[in-house]
């Protein structure tokens, strides 16, 4: 059975994966692959980590779901853990850091979703307006999906709820040529622009989007949902441009495979919320939350956020010197790879598969590369040569 009772959003799957073990996956016939793509991000630590198992089974054993009709015991103690990284990241590059709050959904769309939300509760009627960058990627429900700033993924499911409008990729003076700038609640940004072929935002889109926000009494919602947590080589992509969020949504690698969202807001933004205004029957549940404790726990005890530096800077200094690559794109372990005219990073992506490595091709030339924090060197090496091959085996 390979699928005929599953609605069809998705190509048709060229390998069933059935078990992991660190920076490996094996199919249905045994074969083994080298994973420098991670489930998109999300596997920062690797399969089967002992670390984040352990806490799954322990949490599975006594208390795996009560709604948010009561509390429990990890679902606080995360958000703290949250807040005290997020908090400790804006003091790094200067900011003031106050004390934030959290919301927890069960994926990125539902942490933006729950941003997007805040973001106009807070501004009230006055304030609905939402802006997006081109080629940014928020999510697929419809807030989220009216945020993302790509025409080829919103046309099927038009109407899209109003208020939304976008600013050009490469222009940090649009956001001063807005009509009723007044109006806007929210700026939503990726620092690195994910979907979109690995795409670093340029510095000056975020210092205007921040000057812009400041002006106007908006918000800066940091969607951090793909490069937060380490993968850039930083505890959150905003960190490399010093820019200072006033909101920030994470997912994808939070529970290292288990699916969390969260939305932190500082401490006067958040209080905008009131009970009712919000809410996820399984958002902040404990047993995703013992994934997510786990996981984030094991990136500080384990210096991986240092070692995405290290290995991303080494990883993209092999890459470079490959066969048809004319781009290393991105931060740490996000990483997009520029192809020569009449490349097709699709053949280039199965010929590796084939091959026994995991990547994916993310835009018309562009591959994306995001291995685990926990990548050796050897497995950097091994990679790259099995990449070298598939751009050489014929793939124009």
């Amino acid at each position: 059975m390979k699928g005929e009772y599953l609605m069809p959003t998705y190509a048709p799957a060229p390998v069933t994966f059935v078990s992991g073990e660190g920076c490996r996956l094996f199919d249905d016939q045994g074969k083994e692959y080298l994973d420098f793509l991670c489930g998109i991000a999300v596997t920062t630590l690797g399969h089967a980590h002992p670390k984040v198992t352990e806490a799954i089974c322990r949490q599975a054993g006594t208390l795996s779901h009560v709604s948010n009709l009561f509390s429990n015991a990890v679902g606080p103690e995360l958000a703290a853990t949250i807040d005290r990284l997020i908090t400790a990241a804006i003091e790094r590059i200067g900011g003031g850091a106050s004390a934030g709050r959290v919301f927890f959904g069960n994926s990125g769309a539902e942490a933006n979703e729950c941003a997007l939300k805040l973001a106009r509760r807070r501004g009230g009627p006055d304030r609905r307006t939402i802006v997006s960058v081109e080629g940014g990627f928020h999510g697929r429900t419809f807030g989220a999906l009216a945020a993302t700033a790509q025409p080829e993924k919103q046309a099927a499911f038009t109407p899209l709820p109003g208020g939304f409008i976008q600013v050009p990729f490469g222009d940090p003076d649009a956001f001063d040529a807005l009509d009723d700038p007044d109006q806007v609640a929210a700026v939503i940004v990726e620092t690195i622009q994910g979907e979109r072929g690995v795409r670093p935002l340029p510095a000056p889109i975020l210092a205007a989007a921040r000057h812009f926000c400041d002006e106007h009494g908006a918000l800066l919602i940091m969607d951090e949902i793909q490069t937060g947590l380490g993968r850039t080589g930083r505890w959150f992509g905003f960190e490399h441009s010093r820019v200072v969020p006033d909101v920030v949504t994470l997912a994808k690698a939070l529970g290292n495979g288990m699916p969390i969202g969260a939305c932190w807001a500082r401490g006067e933004v958040a209080g905008a919320f009131s009970p009712g205004d919000h809410g996820s029957t399984f958002g902040g549940q404990p047993l995703a939350g013992s994934a997510a404790l786990a996981t984030l726990g094991t990136i500080e005890k384990e210096g991986l956020v240092a070692r995405a530096a290290e290995a991303g800077e080494s990883l993209a200094g092999k890459l470079s010197g490959l066969p048809s690559v004319t781009e290393v794109r991105g931060a740490g372990l996000l990483i997009g790879l520029g192809l020569a005219e009449g490349v097709d990073p699709k053949a280039v992506a199965r010929a590796a598969l084939e091959r026994g490595l995991v990547v994916n091709a993310i835009a018309p030339s562009t591959l994306r590369l995001a291995p685990p924090l926990i990548i050796s060197d050897s497995d950097i090496s091994r990679g790259v040569d099995i990449l070298a091959d598939a751009l050489l085996g014929g793939v124009r």
